[in-house]
């Protein structure tokens, strides 16, 4: 029965890190709510030696922003030009975009590009990417269900999810937990009875031992 318990709470475990996992995935970046005229920076890093990073925008990727080499080549697209600024050496860029305008809305990604064989490149998307909400204040956009704020509503509810996913597990677990309870008291009774009824034949032939010996 304790094998049954640690299995189920095994899988609640693993469906909560699951459910986790698969919001990360799907979402893939961070949302930022900006107002227009202010400033974001993002953040692009990544663990492994890269040659190239490519600042792309669009669900799809198919707009270039930024372009930056290992040896500080970079180019900016021309609806940035004026408003693009970046500090750091590749891998490890921060990218700041000023002066932001409702045009700016959108999914920005962090994509590196490094040398294989055979002089193929290798394309992997590094961490920082974000999507970023501009909006106009007291304006229909700042409304969370506009079509803009949609993603962002996404991403507010992977907290809630995961929330809801382990309290599940918790209430599953306290019962499976009492269950557990119940069945051990069932099970001690017989066993107590057992153990009584088996010392008094014991009683029994002491006594008649004690008689032949006096005999």
């Amino acid at each position: 029965m304790s094998a049954v318990c640690l299995f189920i709470l095994i899988l609640c475990l693993y469906g909560t890190a699951r459910t986790a996992a698969g919001e990360a995935e799907t979402d893939g970046y961070a949302v930022i709510r900006r107002k227009v005229g202010q400033q974001v920076t993002i953040q692009c890093r990544s663990a492994s030696n890269q040659e190239m990073l490519y600042l792309k925008r669009g669900l799809n990727e198919e707009e270039d922003i930024f372009y930056l080499t290992d040896s500080q080549k970079s180019t900016i697209n021309q609806k940035f030009t004026d408003r693009l600024q970046f500090h750091g050496r590749v891998p490890n860029v921060d990218i700041l975009i000023k002066n932001l305008t409702l045009d700016d809305t959108g999914p920005y990604w962090c994509v590196y590009k490094m040398s294989g064989r055979n002089y193929e490149l290798k394309t992997s998307r590094g961490n920082g990417s974000v999507l970023l909400v501009v909006t106009e204040s007291g304006s229909a956009a700042d409304d969370p269900l506009s079509k803009a704020d949609h993603h962002g509503c996404i991403g507010q509810s992977q907290g809630d999810l995961v929330l809801v996913s382990v309290v599940i597990c918790a209430a599953v677990l306290i019962v499976v937990l009492t269950v557990f309870l119940v069945w051990i008291i069932i099970k001690t009774k017989p066993l107590r009875s057992t153990v009584k009824k088996r010392q008094v034949p014991v009683n029994d032939v002491y006594e008649d031992m004690r008689g032949t010996i006096r005999r």
